[in-house]
């Protein structure tokens, strides 16, 4: 194998890294003149001491660990077939403990703002009242639920699980690109993610001082029991809710339950009696305490929602509203992650906790704006359009990588509905060293780290770093292409 010797006497394989360019972006590995970073130096040492078909076995041993285990999404709309195995990248993305730290303080930040803006516009309102919010956005929003209004919740946690989705530009910072309130899915992978890496670089992981995410499970049931109803006065009954087998991450949803070692139901396990839930089981009705639900607000409940879901549990509402159940995360928690209403979390943090944010937002434009209308119809090209309700890359416009006639098209429907979109700047997301081809090659990622609250805030080092496996790709969504790869955490500071 032919090498090339840099300046500080590490090779580069030339088999290896032979097209490795990350132009302009900021590259999570190696900075100017191609140096690894000194937090990658070890990893960078072990790749010099292997092949590409070493890495080739590895790659496809790691692959059939994910087929096996069942591992998979749903794509819908495909024609080759719906369900698929999770694509992954054998190189961890490493973090340092100082960076790890002032993220994990942002998040914290931010999840508190959150809920005490969710609080806020259910039972208060007075961050309207102080129109540092405009009334007609929130109420606009398709995620507010005027049900909730004066209801409170336990604790008064809205938002008790979330996955934030963050990037680095170009200038080696990190930024908020959005929250995801819902119900944030992807854990599952970041766990398998790990237990992967154990068995493809056992030596490696151990040496590396990699701090552990394996007490997820345990994090979450506790974050789960601690917001129980206050009449609780027993071990608290949990349970996760799926919408069933055809969902996209019902791989998921059998997996946490599993780690929780809780039931997992579906709509028809549950009946509400007097207010009350109960399971079904075997042994007649069991009360339950806390759901962890993983279905949309829309069908929960037939009878206060949508009429025709027959996945959610007729008069579950009712309920939830005497208090008799706790929801997790709670209804009506989707307006606080509207892409327009995302713009306006640095406020909150600002006017809630009285504190400059820690992690900064993405540049955002919003059409409903005249301002910010003219400046997204001339320079849409450059932007990236979103619808504000939309996920997973759908409803999406990269304006560099799209046609005029597509440009046109989203232009019509910004006219039509300004609310209903938000425009970016189209970022320099990191790049970050992947396998493909036999070669190693960078490609961009994100990072989606996990919060857990319930007043107290939990979390596990790292998160689900997502990779756009496409070249030049900036679409990191499994369901649009993207895959995943290990995220370490540093234990230690690497100097």
């Amino acid at each position: 194998m032919q090498k090339i010797t840099t300046s500080s006497n590490h090779t580069l394989s030339r088999d290896l890294f032979s097209t490795y360019q990350s132009d302009r972006f900021f590259d999570e590995m190696f900075g100017p003149g191609l140096q690894p970073r000194s937090h990658y130096r070890e990893l960078w040492d072990k790749l010099n001491q292997m092949s590409a078909d070493d890495l080739l076995t590895r790659q496809q041993n790691a692959d059939l660990y994910f087929l096996n285990q069942g591992i998979t999404f749903t794509v819908y709309g495909d024609s080759q077939g719906t369900e698929k195995i999770i694509p992954y990248d054998l190189l961890p993305r490493i973090i340092q403990q100082s960076e790890w730290m002032r993220l994990e303080a942002g998040l914290v930040q931010r999840i508190r703002a959150l809920n005490l803006f969710l609080k806020d516009i259910y039972l208060h309102e007075t961050i309207l009242k102080d129109k540092l919010i405009p009334r007609e956005l929130i109420y606009s929003c398709k995620h507010y639920r005027r049900e909730m209004k004066g209801i409170r919740v336990p604790k008064d946690v809205y938002v008790a699980i979330t996955g934030t989705d963050l990037i680095r530009d170009s200038d080696g910072q990190y930024y908020c690109l959005e929250d995801n309130l819902r119900v944030p899915s992807g854990v599952s992978y970041m766990l398998t993610c790990r237990s992967v890496m154990r068995q493809v670089f056992p030596s490696l992981f151990r040496d590396y001082g990699v701090r552990p995410v394996d007490n997820y499970g345990d994090l979450l049931l506790t974050t789960l029991k601690e917001l129980a109803p206050p009449a609780c006065q027993h071990e608290p009954t949990v349970v996760l809710l799926s919408p069933g087998v055809f969902n996209s991450a019902f791989f998921e949803h059998t997996f946490l339950a599993r780690l929780m070692g809780i039931p997992l139901v579906e709509g028809q396990d549950l009946v509400v009696h007097n207010n009350v839930v109960y399971m079904r089981t075997t042994g007649g009705l069991e009360r339950v305490d806390v759901i962890y639900r993983r279905i949309d607000d829309d069908f929960m409940d037939p009878i206060t929602f949508r009429p025709d879901s027959i996945l959610g549990v007729p008069g579950l509402f009712n309920a939830y509203r005497a208090g008799n159940v706790t929801l997790a995360n709670a209804i009506g928690t989707g307006v606080a992650d509207d892409k327009a209403v995302y713009a306006f979390v640095p406020d909150m943090i600002r006017y809630y906790l009285s504190e400059e944010p820690i992690i900064g937002n993405v540049q955002t434009f919003l059409p409903y704006r005249p301002d910010d209308y003219r400046y997204v119809m001339d320079h849409i090209g450059e932007l990236v359009v979103k619808a504000v309700g939309e996920s997973g890359g759908y409803g999406m416009l990269i304006g560099p990588h799209s046609t005029r006639e597509q440009q046109e098209q989203f232009k019509k429907l910004i006219a039509a509905n300004p609310r209903n979109y938000i425009a970016q700047p189209t970022l320099a997301l990191s790049t970050s060293p992947c396998f493909v081809d036999k070669a190693i090659e960078p490609r961009h990622i994100d990072l989606r780290p996990y919060v857990l609250y319930s007043g107290t805030a939990r979390l596990v080092p790292g998160g689900l770093t997502r990779v756009a496996l496409k070249k030049g790709s900036l679409v990191v969504n499994s369901s649009q292409g993207g895959g995943s790869k290990d995220t370490w955490v540093l234990g230690e500071e690497v100097v």
